[in-house]
């Protein structure tokens, strides 16, 4: 553990025992827990809390401000980062916007690889993988365990879901369900993704049949939304991952990814 002479860290920044790397940047207002590594040239600014465990490759930049032309520069917005997190080089995480819910919320154990890029009051979960160049906009949720491919972006208000795999470059102008693969620009569904499933522990023969006759019902028969919805339920009510499935869909503001056709 130790700070570099040459990194300028404001007096209003409460560090733990941590490493910083030269030239970075620290602002007032900065929170690094216990065992924080920062590289050299990465910048810190605004009220950003880090957990502990972190790392912060070269030329990273946290908690700066909102890309939202609405923003109130004199607000009071933050950026919380969980435990254990790896922000690879040229990753930026910007702090929530006055016009938002004020603040980004990045849980623990995510790996955001080179040039990644978390927009203003987006909420990611735990577990999270975002490739090379991956982006979210503005008030974007993502999910438990979720992989965002390389280049790939989610529009602004968009979900996400847990378990979900975003394929390279895809473009994503709906919500992505839960457990699901999506590709393509515009993004299309095109199955479950049960290599995530298996890798989370929910591989049992029950629990992947029922997915998979929900998915059937959801997305690849003739049935109205509704029907469709109710009947998956009603059919497989015991499951907990098909009642996150259909909870998921029911509460969908901007609609989902349709269902694409494998060449």
């Amino acid at each position: 553990m130790g700070i570099h002479p040459t990194a300028v860290i404001d007096e209003g920044a409460v560090l733990g025992e941590v490493t910083v790397g030269p030239y970075a940047v620290i602002g007032a207002g900065v929170e690094l827990a216990d065992g924080v590594r920062v590289g050299p040239h990465a910048v810190i600014e605004g009220h950003t809390r880090v957990g502990e465990g972190t790392e912060i490759g070269p030329h990273v930049v946290l908690g700066g401000l909102p890309q939202d032309v609405k923003h109130d520069r004199g607000a009071d917005t933050s950026l919380v980062i969980g435990a254990r997190c790896v922000f690879r080089e040229f990753t930026t995480a910007h702090r929530g916007s006055s016009g938002g819910r004020g603040v980004t919320e990045i849980g623990d154990d995510n790996y955001f690889m080179a040039n990644s890029h978390v927009a203003h009051d987006c909420v990611v979960g735990n577990h999270t993988m975002f490739a090379n160049s991956a982006a979210i906009g503005g008030h974007v949720q993502v999910g438990d365990g979720a992989v965002l491919g390389g280049l790939c972006a989610v529009h602004q208000e968009c979900r996400v879901g847990r378990l979900a795999m975003v394929g390279g470059g895809a473009m994503c102008a709906q919500d992505v369900p839960p457990f699901s693969i999506a590709q393509g620009d515009r993004a299309r569904l095109f199955g479950l993704n049960i290599l995530g499933l298996r890798r989370a522990g929910l591989s049992d023969s029950a629990t992947m049949a029922a997915l998979k006759d929900a998915w059937r019902t959801l997305f690849v028969g003739d049935l109205p939304r509704a029907m469709a919805l109710s009947r998956a339920l009603e059919s497989h009510a015991e499951v907990d991952e098909v009642r996150e499935l259909v909870e998921f869909l029911r509460t969908s503001t901007r609609g989902v990814c349709r269902a694409g056709v494998h060449p």
